[in-house]
């Protein structure tokens, strides 16, 4: 990606301390992710200096060249956006591109190594086929040998082009996929099924903080650098177990969208 991109993500909340306030409750000068988890447990950790930091490591970057049927780059003028868009056929990264990576930059499963992409999303079959786009972020594990240890990393996409609506722009993704990527690394942290929320048309019963509240954020965040991020706003462990809730002034959510917990067992 952009070196400049790659240094704005660098310095973004995601990765650097800022002062955090949730209602009338500062939850401390530190990075999003660490303020939400704060926050999530509030009742149990206000007060105290539990945190849980992230400790950035930029690698060099990879050149990655894509068959040309296996590819689509959009232009701006195309759709009236801020700049260009590619959608790369999923199966390209998941088969070729990221189980090499991980095996070849020697990461450990006390790491999490994250894909950084520019205006670059995934589609689920040919990049042509628009109603499998498009994947913005995900994480996930792999079993790396040897040992056959279970690694977990992450694709994001940091996007600009204006293609997507305005809530889901520059660091957004990286804060939905972090987020869950923390509570449940590797997708089968179990909870009561909930759903019809969020980017959930239907009923999923995992700790994911992020998908009950997609495209929701919470207000712009102005790092030291003077670029403006966008951070999505992420559910509560209380929202997903019930009522009371733990977290902080008793929210289900760390920008108070939701007013209550997620309610009755969701039934498809």
């Amino acid at each position: 990606m952009p070196e400049p991109t790659q240094t704005a993500k660098r310095q973004s909340p995601i990765f650097q301390p800022e002062d955090f306030t949730f209602g009338p409750t500062d939850v401390g000068t530190t990075q999003y992710i660490d303020a939400f988890q704060r926050a999530n447990f509030w009742s149990f950790v206000g007060g105290t200096g539990y945190h849980t930091l992230l400790n950035p490591k930029i690698l060099a970057k990879v050149v990655v060249n894509i068959p040309g049927d296996q590819g689509l780059a959009i232009p701006a003028a195309a759709f009236g956006g801020c700049g260009p868009e590619a959608v790369v056929n999923s199966s390209v990264f998941f088969h070729q591109i990221f189980p090499k990576l991980l095996a070849s930059e020697g990461v450990s499963s006390s790491q999490f190594p994250i894909f950084l992409f520019y205006n670059t999303v995934m589609s689920g079959s040919s990049p042509n086929n628009f109603k499998r786009c498009c994947i913005l972020g995900f994480h996930a594990a792999i079993t790396q040998q040897p040992g056959a240890r279970l690694q977990t990393y992450s694709f994001i996409d940091f996007e600009t082009s204006g293609l997507f609506i305005p809530p889901i722009h520059d660091t957004s993704i990286a804060a939905h996929e972090v987020g869950e990527w923390m509570d449940d690394p590797f997708g089968n942290n179990p909870t009561p099924a909930w759903g019809h929320t969020g980017q959930v048309g239907g009923c999923q019963g995992n700790l994911e903080v992020g998908d009950p509240l997609t495209a929701t954020n919470i207000p712009p965040v102005t790092g030291a650098n003077g670029f403006t991020y966008q951070l999505q706003e992420l559910a509560f462990f209380s929202w997903f177990y019930g009522a009371p809730s733990i977290a902080v002034n008793g929210w289900f959510s760390d920008n108070n969208t939701f007013k209550t917990d997620a309610g009755p067992v969701c039934v498809k």
